[in-house]
């Protein structure tokens, strides 16, 4: 405690010092807890589910996420006695839901019937879904809802009487019977959920759209008994496969000749799935890298301001141990200051830290794909901020502790031991300084070529007119499947003859916010397709006027018309990309080629004869950072039976001015088809935009914290400089009385600056070379050894230094001698 006293005075008698150091490490402490959480609550938190280990997914397939029909999840449970349970859930939907006379759009989730029993998730109020619930009809309260803990405070206020409450969901009346805990969002993470109804009463809720037992678009996870591996409940569910595949085979011969073929796999999922791991995962761990360093130059400055203020406390260190104080007792004391100032800084820093995760989260978060993540803190973000404290600590601590280990008592309290001494503090922060700079060169370095990407991506060329396109998302719940083909050309005619639209267009898979995937495969006609032939995972059925509407021109051959019916040849139009790989030096126009939709779980699927009409230019599909990839465009309107999906995208190309201009009597003419129609308009641009968002946040941030690097480097050396030049403050004095001009004095100061500087960038140009091959990968446009880019960070770094040295340089060719040699 008396060393706790101690500190707290020490700090309180240098309160700049004090405060700088304090403010430098909220913001490196905080940064680093901040990234984190983002990385723990993505990455490494388990589900919020009893024994989460235990969790397997079924696939038939690594890494993949695959969807079965509820018969075949039937099938499963009967055979799961090597089990302790079984549940399948949609991934999810949206829905209109209704209470009170207010309406609000929200995302369901259809569960089995022991969904919660099986994750070991208890409702916060009333009970959860259960097997009596999930029957054709309802069970014996008919169709019930359980709610999530959001949409509880945010549609009913909290309010318990809840339980028990009817509300309409897509026009069907439903009885609330529980709400989920609050930190529980579902088995996808960064995707949660506001209502959850059992598996069977889709049919009742979506009446227009009925899903069959043998459709696929469930999800199937499986909970392993205690102690049971993976390879051991791997191998007990192939077992009973055979049964399993007789029992779930389809009534469709082409479906059943290769349904369940491939042995089922199973993969851990006790951290739950997550489609943003694989777009998140690098980038946060870089930043995660890239404010570690920041920290690191963060401690090297402090290190240096504890040194300077360690140096002018000699002659009270030499006093302590002449009285007898211990070596020892002097480094635990500045050590114990080092933690106080630590430990403000990290209590500062997870207030910061709970901001600036939110912050985070909110910009990943796109209208188009929501992220929903939880960055609280938990036992593993306290366990690494304590570290990080403690790491912090030992880094800008251990330096002056050890210089206080060597005072010796005559010498420290003579001007000449002074300033002997101190030449040994002026190496050690001379060598912190060259640190600093090789590190903030990296990070400026690194910030330049994520500023870089994300400015070229930007201004990448799309193969679309992002300016004068809007896109409108009708959901149509009302309409029959078998009578929404009809209805949605209808929907488009009615747009594309509104005043102000050049061309309209229709889709069930726009560019960039398309929400299906999908592989097919394309043979000879007559001719099955190989087992290992080329996938293709970009297709679209869309109407005529389509590529009209998105500016994308068709190169050969013509586009899709009226005459592209049921009852004519069906055909087909491809990109470039397709013709150079499938029909290199050959002509495209009239090749007919045999499609198989590919599905790993239930096999290959026979989609019949097309033939190539048109040949469209190349454009972005998915993400302007994918290459241009073979795509096959199908006529909407040659396809037979029901349309499933609820929602359908309409584009319009304005013709001239803002195409939001358009919304109103958009608006106004498709609902007057359908009141039940809900629209909702995004320009294209603003699509495009929010698909870089993932970019556009690394940039901001690797710039915010190269920037960061930059200053904290420039006020290392600004504190060294100053501290350099008060230590030789009579070799100047003398210096000037013996004739030096200013202008000498000034490049004495700035030659160590240059010095320093100097060493440390070339220094940070080898890191730089070695680094950027880990970058890479996130890189557009830009190659991670870009010269013109180094050039630019070293040349930015030694301007900062430069401006950081002069100020003392000046301040010292300003000097007086006679003051100099009278103070003397």
């Amino acid at each position: 405690m008396q060393d706790l006293r101690l500190a707290v005075r020490a700090l309180r008698g240098t309160p700049v010092v004090t405060a700088v150091a304090i403010l430098s490490l909220a913001l490196g402490i905080g940064a680093n807890t901040a990234i984190f959480s983002l990385v723990n609550s993505l990455l490494l938190r388990p589900l919020p589910v009893t024994d989460p280990q235990r969790l397997v997914m079924l696939t038939t397939g690594p890494e993949q996420t695959e969807e079965y029909g509820y018969t075949t999840f039937e099938q499963i449970r009967r055979h799961g006695d090597a089990f302790d349970g079984a549940l399948a859930w949609s991934l999810g939907g949206k829905s209109v839901l209704t209470h009170g006379g207010e309406t609000e759009t929200v995302e369901h989730h259809f569960v089995s019937g022991d969904y919660f029993s099986t994750l070991g998730v208890r409702p916060l109020l009333g009970r959860t879904i259960g097997l009596a619930d999930d029957v054709d009809g309802g069970g014996p309260d008919g169709p019930v809802v359980v709610i999530s803990y959001g949409l509880w405070q945010r549609r009913f206020g909290g309010a318990a009487s809840v339980v028990g409450a009817k509300v309409n969901v897509d026009r069907t009346s439903a009885t609330i019977v529980g709400v989920a805990p609050p930190d529980f969002f579902g088995p996808v993470v960064g995707r949660g959920f506001d209502i959850a109804l059992p598996i069977k009463v889709q049919p009742m809720v979506q009446p227009a759209t009925p899903l069959t037992d043998e459709m696929t678009w469930l999800t199937i996870m499986l909970r392993m008994k205690p102690g049971q591996s993976v390879d051991a409940a791997t191998a007990a569910l192939r077992a009973v496969q055979p049964q399993i595949r007789t029992g779930a085979l389809p009534k469709d011969i082409l479906e059943a000749r290769s349904f369940l073929k491939k042995p089922f796999v199973l993969t851990p999922a006790g951290g739950g799935l997550s489609p943003l791991r694989s777009r998140f995962e690098r980038p946060l761990v870089m930043i995660l890298v890239v404010v570690a360093l920041v920290l690191v130059i963060a401690c090297a400055n402090i290190a240096n301001l504890m040194l300077a203020r360690g140096t002018a406390r000699r002659h009270e260190l030499s006093v302590r141990v002449a009285l007898g104080a211990s070596r020892w007792r002097l480094a635990r004391q500045l050590l114990t200051e080092s933690i106080v100032l630590a430990s403000i800084g990290a209590i500062a820093g997870v207030v910061f830290a709970n901001w600036a995760s939110r912050a985070i989260v909110s910009q990943l978060s796109t209208a188009a794909t929501p992220v929903v993540l939880d960055p609280s803190l938990d036992w593993r973000v306290l366990a690494f901020t304590a570290a990080t404290t403690v790491a912090t600590a030992v880094l800008f601590g251990a330096a002056p502790a050890l210089r206080a280990t060597r005072v010796h008592p005559i010498e420290a309290l003579k001007e000449q031991g002074r300033s002997a001494a101190g030449e040994t503090g002026g190496h050690l922060s001379g060598g912190l300084i060259v640190a600093q700079v090789a590190l903030s060169l990296v990070l400026v370095m690194v910030a330049g070529l994520f500023v870089a990407t994300f400015e070229r991506l930007a201004h990448a060329p799309l193969g679309l007119d992002r300016d004068r396109v809007l896109v409108v998302t009708v959901t149509a719940p009302t309409v029959p499947g078998t009578e929404r083909n009809v209805f949605y050309h209808r929907l488009v005619r009615t747009a594309a003859s509104l005043p102000g639209v050049a061309a309209a267009g229709g889709s069930f898979n726009p560019p960039i916010v398309g929400p299906l995937r999908g592989d097919m495969v394309v043979s000879e006609p007559g001719t099955e397709p190989s087992p290992d032939a080329e996938r293709i995972s970009q297709s679209n059925g869309v109407t005529p006027g389509w590529f009209a509407a998105y500016g994308m021109p068709i190169s050969v051959g013509r586009d899709f018309d009226d005459h592209d019916t049921l009852a004519t040849q069906p055909v087909m139009i491809v990109n470039e990309a397709f013709v150079r790989r499938f029909l290199p030096d050959q002509s495209a126009i009239g090749k007919p080629f045999a499609l198989t939709f590919r599905m790993a779980p239930v096999g290959d699927y026979p989609l019949g004869t097309k033939t190539i009409v048109g040949v469209v230019r190349d454009s972005v599909y998915r993400a302007i950072r994918e290459p241009l990839r073979p795509t096959i465009y199908f006529a909407l309107a040659q396809r037979d039976g029901p349309l499933l999906f609820t929602s359908f995208f309409i584009t319009l190309r304005a013709s001239a001015g803002s195409p939001l201009l358009l919304t109103r009597s958009v608006s106004a003419a498709l609902t007057a088809m359908n009141r039940d129609l809900t629209l909702a308009f995004r320009p294209l641009a603003a699509q495009v935009d929010e698909s870089l968002a993932q970019d556009r946040l690394i940039a901001l941030l690797s710039g915010f914290f190269g920037g960061l690097a930059l200053l904290l480097a420039a006020l290392g050396l600004y504190g060294v400089t100053s501290y350099a030049v008060a230590r030789r403050r009579m070799e100047i004095g003398i210096r000037a009385a013996l004739g030096a001009a200013p202008i000498d004095i000034i490049r004495l100061v700035l030659s160590r600056v240059a010095l320093l500087v100097g060493v440390g960038v070339a220094i940070g140009a080898g890191l730089c070379l070695w680094t950027s091959r880990f970058v890479a990968s996130l890189l557009y446009g830009v190659q991670p050894r870009d010269p013109w880019t180094l050039i630019a960070a070293a040349v930015t770094l030694a301007t900062a230094g430069a401006l950081a040295g002069w100020l003392p340089a000046w301040r010292a060719s300003r000097l007086e001698p006679a003051n100099v040699l009278r103070e003397s």
